[in-house]
C-alpha cells in the first residue's frame, strides 16, 4: 500500500456483483491474508497524529499544567498520581466524545470521521437501555431532550474535574519531591451519578466512555484513601488483563491472528502474513504458528506477567514484566485492529509503569498491604462478578464488561437487505451519519463502493463466527443471497448509534425493533444473522435468525468446531445447526423473499438509482 493509494481487490469492480456470493466471500478473504483491508498510509498517519497530538500532547499538557506540574519535565511528574487520575478522566472525555476507540475509517467511520457527539447531541436518534421498561424511567428508544441534557452534563463535569487544581494530600507528603496533590473527590461525586443515569437509559454511551475500566477507578479515587486506592487500581487493571487472557481459551482466538497481522501496515511480507494460514489460498484456516502466536504471546502473556506483578517484591522481575506489558500493549497498537484502541492501549502502557515501578509492592503498596482484609476481598469480588458472570452467561453481560477484549469470541452479526431497501435507513432514521455505503459513495463510485463493502464481510468470514453467519444467511435467503446487499453489522450498526466495539449486544434484537418501527420493512427486505457468545463451559454457540417486520424467526444453536473446520467461502456447503424453533408463519427460501427481489438485469439500474437519491 502506498501512502495515497490502498490496495484494492483485483476484481472489475463493474462485473463483480455477477459473480455468486460465496465466490465474491472467497475473493474477498484471500485478498485479506495479503493486504488486510488495503488502507493507504495515510489513515493510518492521521490515527498515529490523533494519538499524539489530542492523546498524549494535549492531554499531558491539560494534566499537568492545571496541576501546577512542569509539562516539558515529565522526569518530574511520571508518578504523580493526579496525573494518572486526569489521565484516566482524558480518556473517559475522548471516549465518551467519540474521539477515542471506534473512530475514523477502520471503524466504519467514513464521513464524518466522528460518531459519538453527532449522535448523542441530537433528539430523536436512537437510544438502547440496557433494561427497556424493567427500570423505571427507562422505557422506549428515542433520545430525548433529558437524554442530551445528561450527555452534555457529563461532558461539561469530566472537563471541570480535570482542569481543577489538585486538593492537597498529605499522604504525599515526603513520598513527592513536588505534591501536585490528588483530583478533588467533590468533582467525581456527580459524574458517578450521571454515569449511572445514562447507563441506564442507553448503554452504548456508557459502554463508549468504557465504563466497564474507569468508571471502578474514578470511584476508587473519590472513596478510598491513597494507599487502598493504588492498590486497588492494580487489582482492577489485573483483572482486565487475566479476564483478557482467560476469555481466549478455546478456539476462537487462533482465528483472530491471521487477519490481524494481515491488516498490520508495518508488516509488509507476504510469506509472514500467509505463514499464519494453513495453506493459502485454498485453507484459510489458522496454522499452528498462529495458534503459537495467539496463545503464547497473547494468553500466556496476558495471564501470568499480571499476575507476577500483582505478587512480585523482586526489583528485576517486576522491572522486566512491566516493560513487557509495555510491549504487549504497544505492540497491539500498531496493528491498528479495526476498532482501533490506541489510546487505552497507551494508557494502559502508561499504567503497567505508573502503578507496578511507581509504586512497586515493595514499598507499601501490595496486595495484602491494603488496610482491611475485607474490603480487599469485596473489591475482587465486585471486579470479578462481570467477567465470571459473563463468560458463564455471555447473554447477560456484554462482552466488554466481561473483559474479553479481542478473545474472538463475540456476539456479532450479518444483515442482508434486498436491493434498495437498505435506503430506508437513510430516509427514517435521525443519527449522524448515513450508510457506511452511502458515506463510501463521496469518495468511491457505486461499483467500487459496493466492493469495500464486501471487504468487511470477507474479514468477518475470516473468523469463526463469520462460517456460521453466512450459513445461516445461506440456509435462509438460498439463491436469493446473491442479489442482496450483505454487510457487516458492527460498521452498519456504527452509522445508526454511533459506537460499536465489536459487540453484537449493540446490534441485537432491540436495535432491529427500533429500526424496523421507523423504518417499516416489508418481510423479506430486511434479514438478520445474529449469534451470542460462546459460553466458557459450552461447545456450542446460539444464534436467531430475525426479519426486522416479523421478528425473531428462527433459534438454535450450532457446534463450535464445525465453524472453525469450514473455509470462510462454505464450499462444503452451511455448516450443521440444531434449529431448536422457527416462527410459525415464517417459510425459510420461499413466498415473500422470491416476490420482493428484482431479476439480475435490474440490480444495476437499481444501484445506479440508490446513487442518484444518496448524493
Amino acid at each position: 500500500m502506498g501512502f495515497k493509494t490502498g490496495k484494492f481487490p483485483n476484481v472489475d469492480p463493474a462485473t463483480f456483483r455477477d459473480n455468486p456470493f460465496l465466490d465474491r466471500v472467497r475473493t474477498m478473504s484471500t485478498h485479506w491474508v495479503d493486504y488486510g483491508f488495503g488502507t493507504p498510509k495515510m489513515v493510518h498517519t492521521i490515527y498515529i497524529m490523533k494519538l499524539l497530538v489530542l492523546y498524549v500532547g494535549a492531554g499531558t499538557a491539560v494534566v499537568t499544567l492545571t496541576s501546577g506540574l512542569s509539562w516539558l519535565d515529565p522526569l518530574s511528574w511520571w508518578n504523580q498520581p493526579i496525573v494518572y487520575q486526569k489521565l484516566i478522566l482524558w480518556t473517559m472525555l475522548l471516549e465518551i466524545l467519540g474521539l477515542g476507540g471506534s473512530w475514523g475509517p477502520l471503524a466504519g467511520h467514513f464521513k464524518p470521521m466522528t460518531g459519538g457527539f453527532h449522535n448523542w447531541l441530537r433528539p430523536k436518534t436512537i437510544r438502547l437501555a440496557p433494561w427497556p421498561g424493567k427500570v423505571p424511567g427507562t422505557a422506549g428508544d428515542t433520545r430525548s431532550i433529558f437524554d442530551v441534557l445528561i450527555y452534555a452534563t457529563i461532558l461539561v463535569n469530566l472537563t471541570v474535574a480535570i482542569v481543577l487544581p489538585g486538593v492537597a494530600s498529605s499522604v504525599l507528603t515526603g513520598v513527592l519531591s513536588d505534591n501536585a496533590g490528588l483530583v478533588r473527590p467533590t468533582a467525581l461525586y456527580s459524574l458517578i451519578a450521571l454515569y449511572v443515569v445514562i447507563g441506564l437509559r442507553d448503554k452504548v454511551i456508557f459502554l463508549a466512555g468504557r465504563s466497564e475500566q474507569y468508571l471502578p477507578a474514578v470511584v476508587f479515587f473519590t472513596f478510598l484513601p491513597f494507599v487502598d486506592m493504588i492498590i486497588a487500581l492494580k487489582l482492577l487493571i489485573v483483572v482486565v488483563w487475566v479476564g483478557a487472557g482467560v476469555s481466549k481459551f478455546g478456539h476462537h482466538f487462533s482465528l483472530v491472528i491471521p487477519p490481524m497481522l494481515s491488516n498490520t501496515p508495518w508488516l509488509s511480507s507476504k510469506t509472514v502474513k500467509r505463514a499464519h494460514y494453513r495453506n493459502f489460498p485454498n485453507d484459510l484456516r489458522p496454522s499452528k504458528l498462529a495458534g503459537g502466536v495467539g496463545h503464547v504471546l497473547g494468553t500466556l502473556v496476558e495471564i501470568a506477567t499480571p499476575l507476577l506483578l500483582l505478587f512480585s517484591t523482586n526489583r528485576t522481575i517486576t522491572l522486566l514484566a512491566v516493560l513487557l506489558m509495555v510491549a504487549f500493549h504497544l505492540f497491539i497498537a500498531s496493528t491498528f485492529p479495526l476498532a482501533v484502541p490506541l489510546e487505552w492501549n497507551l494508557l494502559f502502557a502508561y499504567a503497567s509503569v505508573f502503578l507496578f515501578w511507581g509504586y512497586p509492592n515493595w514499598e507499601g503498596f501490595g496486595m495484602f498491604d491494603m488496610s482491611s482484609l475485607w474490603l480487599t476481598a469485596l473489591i475482587v469480588a465486585a471486579l470479578c462478578l462481570f467477567p465470571v458472570l459473563g463468560n458463564l452467561r455471555p447473554d447477560l453481560v456484554s462482552f466488554l464488561p466481561s473483559m474479553r477484549q479481542y478473545a474472538g469470541n463475540w456476539a456479532s452479526a450479518v444483515w442482508a437487505f434486498a436491493p434498495g431497501a437498505e435506503d430506508k435507513l437513510n430516509t427514517h432514521i435521525v443519527r449522524g451519519a448515513k450508510n457506511t455505503y452511502t458515506q463510501l459513495l463521496e469518495t468511491y463510485p457505486p461499483d467500487m463502493a459496493d466492493v469495500v463493502m464486501h471487504q468487511l464481510v470477507g474479514w468477518r468470514s475470516l473468523h469463526s463466527q463469520g462460517r456460521a453467519l453466512l450459513s445461516l444467511m445461506v440456509r435462509h435467503l438460498g439463491a436469493d443471497i446473491d442479489r442482496y446487499d450483505i454487510r457487516e453489522a458492527e460498521f452498519s450498526c456504527n452509522s445508526i448509534v454511533a459506537f460499536n466495539f465489536g459487540d453484537g449486544h449493540f446490534h441485537d434484537e432491540k436495535l432491529i425493533a427500533a429500526i424496523q418501527k421507523r423504518c417499516n420493512f416489508a418481510p423479506g427486505e430486511f434479514t438478520v444473522a445474529w449469534i451470542e457468545s460462546q459460553p466458557i463451559h459450552k461447545a456450542v454457540q446460539e444464534y436467531v435468525v430475525i426479519d426486522a417486520a416479523l421478528g425473531v424467526i428462527e433459534r438454535g444453536a450450532y457446534r463450535v468446531a464445525d465453524a472453525i473446520a469450514q473455509q470462510p467461502w462454505l464450499p462444503n456447503g452451511p455448516i450443521p445447526f440444531d434449529v431448536q424453533w422457527t416462527h410459525p408463519e415464517y417459510t425459510r427460501q420461499t413466498g415473500f423473499v422470491t416476490e420482493l427481489l428484482p431479476s439480475p438485469a435490474e440490480r444495476k439500474p437499481a444501484s445506479n438509482r440508490n446513487l442518484d437519491r444518496s448524493l
